[in-house]
């Protein structure tokens, strides 16, 4: 029997080291989680750790001087 979800439609294949390889069976083993949801764990767990940080999109995009005080107009002389 083979279960589909729809929430999980997307595939990806990747090429592991044969240590990392390794250890992910063994983990898998051990804990009698499947490889794929292990997988999926940390990858959600590097989503939380980034956070949501809709403003970091503008990074490295916008241009100026880096103080503002530099900029003319805002001089207190």
């Amino acid at each position: 029997m083979c279960y589909t979800s729809a929430e999980m439609s997307d595939t990806l294949t990747i090429r592991l080291t044969p240590e990392l390889a390794a250890w992910l069976r063994a983990t898998a083993r051990k804990t009698g989680i499947p490889m794929g949801r292990l997988v999926r764990d940390q990858l959600e767990l590097a989503k939380r750790a980034t956070g949501d940080k809709p403003f970091l999109r503008y990074a490295g995009i916008m241009s100026g001087p880096p103080d503002l005080s530099a900029r003319k107009g805002y001089s207190r002389k």
